[in-house]
């Protein structure tokens, strides 16, 4: 090997990416300019992969001269490489109720949610919808998501099918639901248990699979279904435990009639052994700092969902509050009950409802929560969340100008700042010009043209 090819570690199979770059390496704070060393901006940087992985993330000049000169580098000058997308809590039966009209939490439930979900006792229409929803999670630039399914097993086994042929990091379970629900979708505290735990052990560890105990939420569950969750989540610590709580005020007062023994509605999850690292609670609006304590003291995690919480007319979140306590927060978009599954549409209303309490949220912020945040309350930060070395190869490709408006601002942007934060108050799925999973191109906007890239819309396995 001569001298000018002993700098070349990169062997000839890698692929480079290359174009502007930013990760979040930390939480950066909340304050207007990002913490020290907590992100990394490179107007020209370069990411090279190697099958699965990231091998070596930094500026384009340091690392081409170590390229083999066989390796393919696929350029994108005028777009934005960011980490995949990480959705905390979103419903995989409910694609076809997103954004339908005029009920409030519990009326969303019987009108629209459940007469959706009896559906998925069709195995073929599960998959169906399994697909059609990794796909678009891709095409939105969700690389990874913690899952509700129905009460039906088939509807887990589904989701993970659909998540394994796109190599996508997904965590799911079967709803588990014994009682204040139509018959047909009921199930029992042992059949519950029984069939979550047959998942469990099929898919849990699969790959980049891993499974999540899913009790709907406590009014939907006797106390006798609560400790069978318990007993399984007992049983296999690795895996997560995901529920609703605290969304709306009327569901807080249901769930004190069901339970007029409990001190309030997470005294219920206590009492049942729930709360933990392992455990996501979805939405809690109306809290304290009391819970917000306790949600610390327990290491139980967050996921805050803007635009369902906007658009069921629950609550405002008070992000400022959450943070200020040390509570593991992530973002969500919670289709159906949220608007969209663009996670730059989340960011947006979640930077609305901390304006409406005066709570400004920086870009950096937003975007940490929908990646290295999202990461840490799922418990996958070692693998995804960030571009660091060694970390799965999850990212997107982001157009700046992918719209008439956003190319307009973007020609008057004059920070990285003031680019994300284009991005994401009026990006959407447009926004994604490219979908990268473990390395592979998922997802490709369709008008990209020869651009990089392999050819087509969605490249399943």
């Amino acid at each position: 090997m001569t001298a000018a090819h002993q700098d070349r570690v990169f062997p000839a199979r890698c692929t480079a990416h290359r174009g502007p770059l930013l990760h979040c390496l930390a939480d950066p704070g909340m304050a207007a300019e990002p913490e020290p060393g907590s992100t990394q901006w490179l107007e020209d940087g370069m990411l090279i992969v190697d099958g699965a992985r990231i091998v070596a993330c930094g500026p384009a000049a340091n690392l081409l001269p170590r390229l083999h000169p066989d390796t393919r580098v696929l350029h994108w000058p005028e777009r934005l490489l960011v980490p995949g997308f990480i959705d905390t809590h979103v419903h995989m039966p409910q694609l076809e109720i997103m954004a339908s009209y005029g009920s409030q939490l519990l009326d969303w439930l019987n009108t629209y949610t459940f007469p959706a979900e009896a559906r998925f006792d069709d195995p073929d229409w599960a998959l169906a919808q399994a697909n059609l929803f990794t796909d678009l999670l891709l095409a939105h630039g969700t690389t990874s998501a913690l899952v509700f399914c129905t009460t039906h097993a088939q509807s887990a086994a589904a989701t993970f099918h659909a998540a394994e042929q796109r190599g996508m990091a997904v965590a799911a379970g079967k709803c588990m639901m014994d009682r204040n629900a139509p018959e047909d979708l009921l199930d029992t505290a042992q059949s519950s248990y029984d069939d979550s735990l047959a998942l469990l052990q099929r898919w849990h560890g699969r790959g980049r699979l891993r499974y999540a105990i899913t009790p709907r939420f406590a009014p939907t569950s006797t106390a006798a279904q609560l400790t069978k969750v318990a007993q399984l989540a007992a049983e296999h610590p690795d895996v997560l435990v995901q529920t609703h709580w605290a969304e709306s005020r009327s569901e807080i007062e249901w769930v004190r009639s069901l339970f007029p023994e409990r001190a309030d509605y997470l005294d219920v999850y206590q009492h049942h052994g729930l709360l933990g690292p392992g455990t996501v609670l979805a939405h809690g609006v109306h809290i304290d700092d009391h819970d917000r304590d306790r949600l610390v003291e327990t290491g139980t995690r967050i996921a805050h969902c803007p635009t369902s919480n906007t658009f069921l007319g629950s609550g405002l979140f008070d992000l400022q509050a959450a943070k200020r306590c040390g509570v593991t927060l992530g973002l969500a978009t919670d289709v159906g009950g949220g608007t969209s599954l663009s996670m730059l549409a989340t960011m947006a209303e979640a930077y609305k409802v901390s304006q409406l309490r005066g709570q400004p949220l920086t870009p950096w912020q937003a975007f940490y929560l929908a990646t290295l945040g999202n990461a840490e309350v799922l418990h996958q930060q070692q693998d995804t969340g960030s571009l660091t070395v060694g970390k799965m190869a999850d990212f997107v490709v982001l157009d700046p100008a992918s719209s008439p408006i956003l190319r307009l601002k973007q020609q008057r942007a004059q920070s990285i700042d003031e680019q994300l934060f284009n991005l994401m108050m009026l990006g959407d799925d447009r926004a994604v010009a490219a979908t990268y999973v473990a390395g592979q191109c998922r997802y490709r906007r369709p008008d990209t043209g020869s651009g990089p890239g392999p050819s087509g819309y969605f490249m399943a396995a």
